[in-house]
């Protein structure tokens, strides 16, 4: 039994692992080349990239959501833990197989009545949390106190005031009805500074983000892939 999973977990006298770690370290090379200029090489791992991740994506929803959501409380009751068959599933089936009419030639029409059905349930329920999340919910985090200005958790009234002041004057810069000048052209330029502000931490963050996948891929690079060829930087590795 040992050397049957060994042979298992050997192509060809390599470790399937040692073959994983190559191609994850080729392909991200690949897709790093695009520093040096668009060429086939990026193309090439973007396109096996994408082609991989809508297959796992359709398998995803194939084993997820269609067998277990459709197929059993339809044609297989007992294993949805039903005693007949939901046959008001036939309704949502029919639509999801209208969609597919996009790839009939002279029938694509067919896939416009899902697709308006989804896009109408999909702002119908949207709009209500939208509301919720986006406006009640700002517009409760404004009504703070800002008296006193300093408490035993600190200057609480001062922040609240500045909090205050930057969304009064943030909505007097998209205020068009009235025009710019004076006491509201005062305001509207300083909303812009608060925009500004707001801007530059959401792009720091973004930045933030992406510096931090890119540590993780040298991370790999350099202590999991570099060691298969004889290259030991120090640091953790595969072991």
């Amino acid at each position: 039994m040992p050397e049957a999973a060994g042979e298992i977990n050997a192509i060809w006298g390599v470790s399937t692992e040692v073959i994983g770690l190559w191609l994850a370290a080729l392909l991200t090379l690949a897709i790093y080349s695009f520093l040096y200029g668009d060429n086939p090489v990026y193309k090439l791992a973007e396109h096996i990239f994408v082609g991989i991740s809508a297959a796992y994506g359709a398998g995803i929803v194939y084993h997820q959501v269609l067998i277990p959501e459709l197929i059993n409380p339809l044609f297989r009751p007992a294993l949805a833990g039903q005693d007949v068959p939901k046959y008001s599933l036939i309704i949502p089936g029919l639509l999801g197989l209208m969609v597919l009419g996009r790839f009939l030639r002279g029938h694509e029409w067919i896939s416009r009545w899902p697709i308006a059905f989804v896009m109408g349930l999909g702002a119908g329920l949207s709009i209500p949390r939208s509301m919720q999340s986006l406006v009640l919910l700002q517009m409760h985090g404004t009504m703070q106190p800002v008296w006193p200005l300093v408490t035993a958790e600190g200057w609480v009234g001062v922040d609240n005031i500045l909090m205050i002041a930057g969304v009064i004057c943030t909505l007097a810069y998209f205020y068009f009805s009235l025009p710019h000048r004076g006491v509201m052209g005062g305001m509207s330029r300083v909303g812009i500074w608060f925009l500004m502000i707001g801007f530059g931490a959401g792009f720091g963050n973004t930045v933030m983000a992406r510096i931090s996948l890119l540590i993780g891929r040298i991370q790999f690079l350099i202590y999991d892939w570099l060691p298969t060829i004889g290259i030991h930087l120090g640091g953790p590795g595969v072991g």
